[in-house]
C-alpha cells in the first residue's frame, strides 16, 4: 500500500528525481570531478549529508545538529534493504550487523577523512544505533552501557582542540564489539595507536592541550582541587597556555567534566582510581610548573621547590630523589653508574619527557583499565562459542599542516596504508563478484600506492629503518644527519624530494632541513626537527627508577621494573607504530569490511557553507573517483534478479501482475519487452548487471509513468471502494447501537415487572400472617402497614389544641400512636403558650378565677366567656385629692 510506494519513491534509482543522485554510480558523468563535487554540493544544501559509492557510505560533516538520528529514525533502517532507503550511516551499520547475524563472518566498518570530517561522531552513532536496536537483557544493557561511556572517558584524555576541529582525535582507535547468537553485545575491547604525546609539553597557537587538563580546572570540585594543589585557572600552568586559547567558547569544560566524571563510574572506577587518576593528571600540570636556574657552573638546579612538594605527594615518591633526577643524568658504562649533571635545556628535556611519559603511559593504562570493563565474561553470557566481532576504525585522518612533523609522519603512512587495503579489497570484492557471477571482468587502472607504503616501511631501505639507524647509532647523530643520510639512500625514490636534491626552481620551496613525499593524497613537506628525540621517546633511568619507587597504584602499574634489568633497548616509537599497524592491516583483512569516508565542507567549522577547494582535495586524497572508477568497471548496476523482477514487473504484460517461473526467466522476458540491447546489459547467475546509466533511468522513467497510469487507475477503484467501505461500516454501526439500545430497553422492563410480582406477593403473604408476631413472611405487610398510618398521620394532624381529632392505629403501634398523640397535644400547647402576650395570659388567668366561682353555677356564663374583661379600676389621677389626703399611707385596695 502506501508504505510500500513511499519505500519505492525513497529507494536511490528515484532520488535522482529529488536532489542529484543518491549512489554516485549513476552518475551520468563519472569519471568527471566536477560533476562529483556538483552532486555533493546539491545534496549537501538540502541537509542530505550522505551519498553512496555503490556500498561505501560518502559523509560531509553539516556543523550543525540534524533531525536524522531519533529513535524513529533508527527503526526505519533496522532489517530494511540496503537501497531502499536513502543512505544514511544506519543503513551501513544495519548491513554489516545483518552480514554479521546471518552469515556469521566478522565484520568491520572503517571510518576515514581528515580532522574535523566527523569520525569520532559517526562512530558514537554507529555505537548507538546497535545501542538502541540490538537485543537486550539486564546484562547487555551494561555492556551497551559501557560501550558508549567509554567515549567521553577516552575522549577526554586522549582529544583536544586543533586549528581544524575542537574535539580532534589525538591518537587512533579501533574498537571491537563481541555479539552473542542472539545478535547481543556481550563485550568489547580498544586498541589505541601512537597518542600525540608531545601536546602534552606544547601546543602549535589556536590550539590546546588534551581536554582532561581544562575539565578538571573548570569543573573539578574546591575540595578536589585543594588536595590536588591545583587553582582554578588553567592560566597559571605553563602546560596549558602555549596555544593562547586555554578557554573556547565552543567547549563548555564544566559540563563535560559532569559527563566525564559519571562515565567514570559507570565503566567501573572507584573513588580511590579516580582520584590516584586525576592525582597524576594534576602531577602534569605541577611538572610543567617546574623551573630550573644555572649555577655558577652551568648546571640546572630547580627553583621550585613547591612544585616539587605537590609532586612527591601526588606521585608518592620522595622528593630529593624526584628533584635530583630531574637535574641528573644516570648512565650505567662497563658495569659502573655515572652521575651527570644537566644544563638548563638538558633539565627542561628531562622534564618534558617525564610529563609526556607519564601521561602516554597513563593513556594505555586506562585504555586497557576501559578493556577490562567490556571484556567478555563467559560465565554471563552462555554460548560463548558462538561469538561474532564487529570492528569499528577511527583513526586520524590524513594531515598536512603548515608546519609537519613525527606525528604527521606517522598519521599519514597509516593513511597510506589504509588506502593501500581500501584499493586492494574494493577490487578484491569487485573481482569477486564479477567472478561469482560468471561475467568477464575488465582490469581497471589505477594507482598503486605500495610503492609509497615501501619507501616509508621497507626494511633496511625504508624511512623508518633509516631513522632508527640514526636512533641507534652511536656517536653524534642529529637530525641534520638522518636528513644526509636520507638523501644517500633514497635520493632515486621518485616520491622522495630534499632541498639538495630538488631542481633549481622547486628548491626554493623546501627548507635545508625538510624532505618531502608524494602520497596519494598530494605532496607533504616534513621538517625533520625533533624526529630523532620523538623516535627515540627516552627517559633518563634515573627518572624511570623514580617512577618505579612510586607508591600511586597507577604510576607503579605504569613504570615495570623489568625495564630497568633489561639490556635489551626498548623498539623505537616508529616501529612500534609500523608493527602495530601491520597488526591493524591482518585485524581488517580477515573482516568483511564496510566503509564511510568523512568530508569537511569548509575549514571554519560552519554551517551550510560548501568550500570546493577543501572539498576537491579531499575527494582526491580519500581515492573517491578511483573508487568509482573501480565500481563503475564495465556495469553501473547490479541487483539480485527477485529485486529487479518485483520493481519493474509491471513495465511488461508477461510479468505483470506476478511471475509463476524462475525470477532470471522472468527478468529476461521483462528486458526483451523493454527493449534491452545486448551491449547494455549481462546476465549473471543471481544478478542482472546493467552497463548505462542511462538506460536505467529511461527504465525508472517508464517505470514512472506506468506507476502514475496505475495510481490514476487505482484511485477510481480506491474511491469506490473506500465509499461502499465507509457506508458499510456506518450501516453495521447503525445495526449494533440500535440493537444494543433495544436490548437495554427491553432489559429494564423485564426488571421492573419482576419488581412489581415480587412486590404483590410479599403484600399478600404479609396479609395472611398479619395476625401472627414479627416473622420474614410478614416483616414487609407489617412494616407497610406502619408505614401507612405514620403517612396518614403526617397528613392529618390535629390543626390545634381544641381539635381531637387522631386516625385509628393498627394493633401492632398502639402504644406508639399514644405515645405519638400526648407529644403531640404537649407540643401544640408549648407552641401555644409561646405565642401568648403579657396581657392575653393575664385575661387567661381572670378567666380561669371567673370558671372556677361561675361554671354550672350561673345559666348564662358560657356566652360571657368570649368577652373579655375590661380593667375598670380608678387611677390615683381619678380620685379626690381630699379622700388621698385623709387615706395618708395606706394603699388602695
Amino acid at each position: 500500500g502506501t508504505n510500500g510506494l513511499r519505500l519505492t519513491m525513497e529507494s536511490a534509482l528515484t532520488a535522482r528525481d529529488r536532489v542529484g543522485v543518491q549512489d554516485f554510480v549513476l552518475l551520468e558523468n563519472f569519471t568527471s570531478e566536477a560533476a562529483f563535487i556538483d552532486n555533493l554540493r546539491k545534496r549537501f544544501k538540502e541537509n542530505l549529508i550522505y551519498t553512496y559509492i555503490g556500498s561505501v557510505l560518502v559523509s560531509v560533516n553539516p556543523y550543525k545538529e540534524l533531525e536524522i538520528y531519533t529513535k524513529q529514525n533508527m527503526e526505519r533502517y533496522r532489517g530494511v534493504s540496503f537501497y531502499e532507503v536513502s543512505p544514511h550511516l544506519y543503513a551501513i551499520a544495519d548491513n554489516s550487523y545483518r552480514s554479521l547475524r546471518t552469515e556469521r563472518r566478522d565484520q568491520c566498518i572503517l571510518i576515514s577523512g581528515e580532522s574535523g570530517a566527523g569520525k569520532t561522531e559517526a562512530t558514537k552513532k554507529i555505537l548507538q544505533y546497535y545501542a538502541m536496536t540490538c537485543p537486550a537483557s539486564q546484562q547487555v544493557e551494561t555492556v551497551k552501557d559501557r560501550l558508549l561511556q567509554s567515549n567521553p572517558v577516552l575522549e577526554a584524555f586522549g582529544n583536544a582542540k586543533t586549528i581544524r576541529n575542537d574535539n580532534s582525535s589525538r591518537f587512533g582507535k579501533y574498537m571491537d564489539v563481541q555479539f552473542d547468537y542472539r545478535g547481543a553485545p556481550v563485550g568489547g575491547h580498544i586498541l589505541n595507536y601512537l597518542l600525540e604525546k608531545s601536546r602534552v609539553v606544547h601546543q602549535n597557537h589556536g590550539e590546546r592541550n588534551f581536554h582532561i587538563f581544562y575539565q578538571l580546572l573548570e569543573g573539578g570540585e574546591e575540595d578536589l582541587l585543594r588536595r590536588l594543589g591545583l587553582e582554578k585557572s588553567p592560566q597559571q600552568y605553563h602546560y596549558l597556555v602555549k596555544g593562547h586559547c586555554a578557554r573556547v567558547s565552543s567547549i563548555n569544560d564544566k559540563n563535560d567534566w559532569k559527563v566525564m566524571r559519571r562515565a567514570l563510574s559507570i565503566i567501573s572506577f572507584n573513588d580511590s582510581e579516580v582520584e590516584d587518576l586525576l592525582s597524576i593528571v594534576a602531577s602534569v600540570l605541577h611538572l610543567g610548573n617546574v623551573q630550573f636556574a644555572a649555577d655558577e657552573e652551568g648546571n640546572a638546579q630547580v627553583t621550585t621547590e613547591n612544585q616539587i612538594k605537590y609532586l612527591a605527594r601526588l606521585l608518592a615518591v620522595e622528593g630529593s630523589v624526584l628533584r635530583d633526577a630531574l637535574i641528573h643524568k644516570k648512565i650505567i658504562a662497563k658495569g659502573e653508574e655515572l652521575i651527570s649533571p644537566l644544563n638548563l635545556e638538558q633539565a627542561a628535556y628531562a622534564r618534558d619527557a617525564l610529563a609526556k611519559a607519564v601521561y602516554g603511559r597513563t593513556f594505555s593504562w586506562l585504555v586497557n583499565k576501559v578493556n577490562k570493563s567490556l571484556a567478555y565474561k563467559e560465565g554471563e553470557f552462555p554460548g560463548w562459542r558462538s561469538t561474532t566481532v564487529l570492528g569499528l576504525l577511527d583513526i586520524y585522518g590524513f594531515e598536512i599542516f603548515q608546519h609537519n612533523s613525527f606525528e604527521q609522519f606517522c598519521i599519514n603512512y597509516c593513511n597510506e596504508k589504509l588506502q593501500q587495503l581500501f584499493i586492494e579489497l574494493t577490487l578484491k570484492s569487485e573481482q569477486d563478484e564479477y567472478e561469482s557471477e560468471g561475467i568477464a571482468w575488465e582490469p581497471v587502472q589505477y594507482f598503486n600506492n605500495k610503492i609509497i607504503c615501501d619507501l616509508v616501511e621497507e626494511k633496511f631501505k625504508g624511512i623508518i629503518s633509516i631513522l632508527d639507524e640514526e636512533c641507534l647509532r652511536p656517536g653524534d647523530a642529529t637530525d641534520t644527519t638522518f636528513l644526509e643520510k636520507l638523501e644517500e639512500t633514497v635520493k632515486n625514490h621518485p616520491h622522495f624530494l630534499t632541498h639538495k636534491l630538488a631542481d633549481q626552481k622547486t628548491r626554493k620551496s623546501l627548507g635545508r632541513e625538510e624532505f618531502r613525499l608524494s602520497h596519494y593524497a598530494g605532496d607533504v613537506t616534513y621538517s625533520v626537527a625533533g624526529f630523532l628525540d620523538k623516535n627515540n621517546d627516552l627517559l633518563f633511568r634515573n627518572l624511570k627508577e623514580t617512577m618505579c619507587n612510586s607508591e600511586n597504584p597507577i604510576i607503579n602499574q605504569c613504570f615495570d621494573r623489568t625495564e630497568l634489568t633489561d639490556k635489551k633497548r626498548p623498539e623505537t616509537a616508529a616501529t612500534q607504530f609500523k608493527n602495530s599497524l601491520s597488526k591493524l592491516m591482518e585485524i581488517l583483512m580477515s573482516k568483511e569490511p564496510s566503509y564511510i569516508r568523512c568530508i569537511k565542507p569548509n575549514d571554519a567549522k560552519q554551517a551550510d557553507r560548501f568550500d570546493e577547494v577543501i572539498i576537491r582535495h579531499q575527494v582526491k586524497y580519500l581515492g573517491l573517483m578511483e573508487n568509482l572508477r573501480v565500481r563503475r568497471a564495465g556495469f553501473a548496476y547490479r541487483r539480485k534478479y527477485e529485486v529487479f523482477l518485483q520493481r519493474y514487473k509491471s513495465l511488461c504484460p508477461e510479468t505483470w501482475p506476478t511471475w509463476d517461473g524462475r525470477p532470471h526467466d522472468g527478468v529476461a522476458v521483462l528486458v526483451k519487452h523493454l527493449g534491452y540491447k545486448q551491449e547494455e546489459y549481462k546476465m549473471g547467475r543471481t544478478k542482472i548487471f546493467i552497463r548505462f546509466a542511462k538506460t536505467l533511468f529511461a527504465t525508472e522513467d517508464a517505470l514512472e509513468v506506468r506507476k502514475q497510469s496505475l495510481a490514476t487507475k487505482m484511485q477510481a477503484t480506491w474511491r469506490g471502494f473506500y465509499r461502499r467501505k465507509k457506508f458499510l461500516h456506518m450501516k453495521h454501526a447503525a445495526i449494533a447501537i440500535q440493537s444494543w439500545w433495544r436490548g437495554t430497553l427491553g432489559r429494564r422492563k423485564a426488571a421492573k415487572r419482576k419488581w412489581a410480582v415480587e412486590t404483590i406477593r410479599r403484600f399478600i403473604k404479609g396479609f395472611i400472617y398479619r395476625s401472627h408476631p414479627r416473622c420474614p413472611e410478614n416483616e414487609y405487610f407489617l412494616d407497610h402497614i406502619r408505614f401507612s398510618f405514620l403517612m396518614n398521620l403526617k397528613r392529618n394532624l390535629p390543626k390545634n389544641v381544641l381539635d381531637k381529632s387522631w386516625p385509628i392505629p393498627p394493633p401492632s403501634i398502639r402504644e406508639a400512636s399514644q405515645l405519638l398523640r400526648q407529644l403531640c397535644m404537649q407540643n401544640m400547647v408549648w407552641t401555644y403558650c409561646k405565642r401568648i402576650s403579657p396581657e392575653w395570659k393575664q385575661q387567661l388567668e381572670q378567666k380561669v378565677i371567673a370558671s372556677e366561682i361561675f361554671k354550672g353555677k350561673k345559666d348564662n356564663y358560657p356566652q360571657s366567656v368570649p368577652r373579655l374583661f375590661i380593667n375598670t379600676r380608678l387611677g390615683n389621677e381619678e380620685i379626690n385629692a381630699k379622700v388621698l389626703q385623709a387615706l395618708g399611707d395606706e394603699a388602695i385596695k
